[in-house]
């Protein structure tokens, strides 16, 4: 039986704002209504920011804390996954919202280089964020990099500080960072398979015209994508994506053209090993 293919929407990020692309949601209520409509196209997980009132990067609990509300309220059931990411905070201000105890949270375990300054993972930082979710039940995405990534991820696994198997990301074409590169690409399946088996299931994201090239490369090797403003934001080189549903929709479409049917939020609970909830 074919797995169905998860589909992550990473609404909005820190980076694009709304003179880059209107539609990019940042305020609470725009990213509500933004992630309903693309849990109504096929999306299973929301990836989230915040950001704060003159859109820049925030990691404000508070604002988090109604995010999370109003998804789990408009789109019940959906896999909840708040972003620790460094670009809206420093040190432990990063896992500020683990306490609500979302779903997932995203953990980068190591450090590289981003486009214009090092994206900076010091060892402490993830061993108290991977601690953190830990306590908080909460199943760590591997954000993956680097192919050391990987490894880390594996090691602290090994080591009892990531739970159950790890659900790695590859994240391909930032610049200065990993680029898109199909060989790279099929090392990194083989290297997930090889260290947590077989079935361990796994995810890639494509950032800007790459978002593209990502998914279908994922959707068709058995694995699950990401899509969404955050990464990518428009349809083609002159076409604006007018909603993050509009790219939800074209991996549905990719689904639909290998065959694999797109998951539930159910299946999507089932495939990650996470707590069951009432819809």
């Amino acid at each position: 039986m074919t797995t169905p293919c998860i589909i992550c929407v990473a609404i909005t990020g820190s980076v694009p704002t709304k003179a880059d692309n209107p539609a990019v949601p940042t305020s609470v209520s725009e990213q509500i209504e933004s992630t309903h409509e693309a849990f109504e196209a096929g999306a299973s997980i929301v990836h989230a920011h915040v950001r704060n009132d003159d859109g820049t990067p925030s990691s404000d609990p508070e604002k988090f804390a109604r995010l999370k509300e109003g998804v789990e309220q408009h789109c019940p059931g959906m896999v909840i996954q708040l972003s620790t990411g460094g670009r809206s905070g420093a040190g432990k201000t990063r896992g500020g919202m683990l306490p609500l105890r979302p779903d997932m949270a995203s953990l980068s375990v190591g450090s590289n280089n981003f486009p214009t300054r090092v994206y900076e993972n010091p060892p402490d930082l993830v061993a108290w964020l991977a601690s953190e979710m830990l306590a908080y039940d909460i199943k760590p995405e591997i954000e993956a990099f680097d192919l050391s990534h990987i490894f880390r991820a594996a090691a602290m696994h090994d080591a009892g500080a990531i739970k159950d198997t790890p659900y790695v990301q590859f994240v391909m074409g930032v610049k200065n960072a990993m680029p898109v590169d199909r060989e790279v690409f099929d090392f990194y399946v083989h290297t997930v398979k090889r260290l947590f088996g077989d079935t361990a299931p796994w995810c890639a994201a494509g950032i800007g015209p790459n978002q593209i090239v990502l998914n279908e490369w994922a959707i068709s090797a058995g694995g699950h994508a990401r899509t969404g403003l955050e990464d990518n934001i428009r349809l083609n080189r002159a076409t604006l994506a007018p909603s993050n549903a509009a790219l939800v929709k074209r991996a549905v479409e990719l689904c639909e053209k290998h065959e694999r049917p797109v998951a539930t939020w159910q299946q999507a609970r089932e495939i990650l090993g996470l707590r069951s909830v009432a819809a």
